[in-house]
């Protein structure tokens, strides 16, 4: 050191988003990223889509979950901070945690500081109605649902002794602009068996894509951690009564978008989904991040994208 000069600090490591899967979460969180100053890398599924990423400013790959390996996905060693938003699949798993050597090599040798995997509720299983914390019995019933338990304790196991901090979200059943009980109503769309048969539940965990990403920056200012949240909203409304809310919405503002009912009639006979009734808490995700919902309820939520789509014509 030279007598009477101050060393300048050390730059700050640029942050440097990663994101495994960027569809509705991964674009939407991406994007708000990019718009902060973060550069963002991700994957994605076609080369329509890499054109679609890069056109927003991100460095995109394509990678096929079941046959690509982590060779071509050049940018995951300089990340800071990794989204993953794969789900499972049937017969095989997590396709990352089954790249598990190579995937730990690039992490252990790279910038992570951060991790976060996307999971769902549906881990919870059926509760009975009862209010379930992250701390409740996981019981999942479903194949996708225990593939999606076995995926959270892959990743945990991973990062065990990195030294980042690591989080599990599991996510109440998401919506947002483009991808909502407004947006099925106003294609005229029938909605698919699997949401014909949650219809009869009592309660259904949601979340706006908007609080996601809110918990999102949240959890980054957490060191070291390693920590489950539930990030749904406060209102577990059953699927009819949101559906109703909104095309009240709809027929108010726009009375002749809708012109008929979409097909919410019975399933075909001899399929049954598993009940999963729970009500899902969120207390932990405000107390110990600090989450202020944007949309506390599924009408705060269609009401904003209802706004929306007049500021867009």
């Amino acid at each position: 050191m030279i007598p009477g000069i101050t060393p300048k600090p050390a730059a700050p490591q640029p942050r440097h988003m990663f994101v495994f899967g960027a569809g509705f979460v991964g674009r939407y969180v991406s994007e708000r990223l990019l718009a902060q100053g973060w550069q963002v890398s991700g994957t994605c599924t076609s080369p329509a889509k890499k054109r679609e990423l890069e056109m927003l400013g991100m460095n995109a790959s394509v990678f096929d979950a079941i046959e690509s390996n982590l060779e071509n996905v050049h940018s995951l060693q300089q990340a800071t901070h990794l989204l993953i938003s794969i789900p499972p699949i049937p017969g095989i798993g997590d396709p990352l945690l089954n790249l598990n050597e190579d995937l730990r090599r690039i992490l252990s040798h790279g910038n992570l500081e951060w991790l976060c995997y996307l999971s769902t509720t549906s881990v919870y299983g059926d509760c009975g109605g009862a209010l379930v914390d992250e701390d409740h019995m996981v019981n999942p019933k479903s194949e996708s649902a225990k593939l999606r338990y076995k995926a959270e304790k892959g990743w945990l196991n991973l990062v065990d002794d990195l030294n980042l901090s690591a989080f599990i979200f599991r996510l109440g059943g998401i919506y947002g602009p483009g991808r909502s009980a407004l947006d099925t109503l106003a294609k005229s769309k029938s909605l698919s068996q699997r949401q014909k048969l949650r219809e009869s539940k009592q309660y259904t965990a949601r979340i706006h894509v908007a609080d996601i990403y809110q918990a999102v920056l949240a959890s980054m200012s957490m060191r070291c951690a390693r920590k489950i949240f539930n990030v749904v909203d406060d209102d577990p409304a059953p699927r009819a009564e949101v559906f109703a809310f909104a095309r009240s919405l709809i027929e108010m503002r726009y009375p002749d978008l809708i012109a008929e009912s979409p097909d919410v009639g019975s399933t075909e006979s001899g399929f049954q989904e598993l009940p999963a009734e729970k009500r899902v808490s969120n207390a932990r995700l405000k107390k110990e991040l600090g989450v202020k919902l944007l949309h506390p309820t599924y009408r705060s939520g269609l009401q904003s994208i209802l706004d929306s789509w007049q500021a867009e014509s």
